[in-house]
């Protein structure tokens, strides 16, 4: 019999009518910093840019479309070691379907997975093999999203791990495969070392190296590793303030983003266009309402503050 504290309750989001009118209020009072002439996105967001989306958000976003998107495919909560996880649950029409679980990571959401839960359950539909199909877990981190904000410290990597291994069980599954990126790419990758008995495979598309033991690693390297290496090397000297800040003080920099949806916009808009190929057009990777979707989702639930707080438990903490 399951127990009270393992059961499994259906979820759908109704957007409060009220949130919207205050997120509205917010937007359209906003009191919005100076910028340097021609400065472009080299000190940041790029005010302009976030003014449009911003606009865009206030004036034209529809919610019932938002609502919509999120409560197309089954999703449910469950309390996983005291913290809620909440997840879509999406089973594929063939029996003989894949388990597959996704992990997404910062600053992204369950809302990356919108488009790709149909095709992956359902590839038959979408002009693919139906021996190709899964079915598909997504859920939300700990601390990210639906799931909520996390209450207690503690929630690193290898607990967010073992959470999801626990709820694959929970909804049925022995074995699985897993694919993560960001955060969830180091999810991934501890489910398939700590759990080969029930992950038959893992993909990640982000990879986490160790530093090399070789006298001369550089000599290893073609002119397209060199190239990369230099672009690595200026991410981590110029594009990785927030890390710095979400490791150590991320309390510090939740006000400010909780409060204010500009704030919240500038901080994870930038990072969209900076980790993206849009080649700095944001909007050629990325439409509004998908942008919009994510912000969103971080809004309403009022989880920038506790989604940070794995680079803090990152810090002080070892895989």
């Amino acid at each position: 019999m399951t127990t009270a504290d393992e059961s499994i309750e259906p979820f759908e989001l109704t957007v409060d009518r009220d949130a919207i009118d205050d997120l509205r209020t917010r937007l359209e009072r906003a009191r919005w910093p100076d910028q340097l002439p021609d400065a472009g996105w080299a000190y940041g967001t790029e005010r302009e840019t976030l003014r449009s989306l911003c606009a865009y958000w206030r004036e034209e976003y529809d919610w019932s479309a938002f609502e919509e998107r999120c409560n197309e495919f089954d999703q449910y909560t469950t309390v996983i070691d005291g913290q809620r996880i909440h997840c879509y649950h999406v089973r594929s029409p063939e029996p003989s379907a894949t388990p597959l679980l996704l992990s997404h990571g910062w600053p992204g959401s369950v809302a990356e997975f919108f488009d790709v839960l149909g095709p992956l359950t359902d590839p038959a539909a979408h002009g693919g093999d139906p021996d190709d199909a899964f079915h598909v877990v997504a859920p939300s981190l700990p601390g990210f999203g639906f799931s909520g904000p996390t209450t207690e410290q503690g929630w690193d990597v290898p607990r967010m791990a073992d959470a999801f291994a626990t709820l694959m069980d929970r909804l049925g599954y022995d074995r699985f495969v897993a694919q993560g990126g960001d955060w969830g790419a180091l999810i991934t990758a501890l489910l398939g070392a700590n759990y080969p008995d029930r992950v038959d495979a893992i993909h990640t598309n982000m990879l986490f190296l160790t530093p090399s033991t070789l006298d001369e690693p550089m000599e290893l390297l073609d002119e397209r590793g060199r190239a990369d290496y230099e672009a690595t090397k200026a991410f981590r000297e110029t594009g990785t303030g927030y890390h710095e800040i979400q490791a150590t003080k991320p309390q510090t920099v939740a006000y400010g983003l909780t409060d204010s949806p500009v704030g919240l916009a500038g901080w994870l808009t930038e990072k969209f266009r900076a980790w993206s190929d849009c080649d700095g057009d944001l909007e050629s990777s990325f439409d509004r309402d998908r942008l919009l979707d994510n912000l969103s989702i971080y809004w309403l639930t009022g989880t920038i503050g506790s989604s940070m707080r794995g680079y803090y438990c990152l810090l002080y903490t070892s895989l």
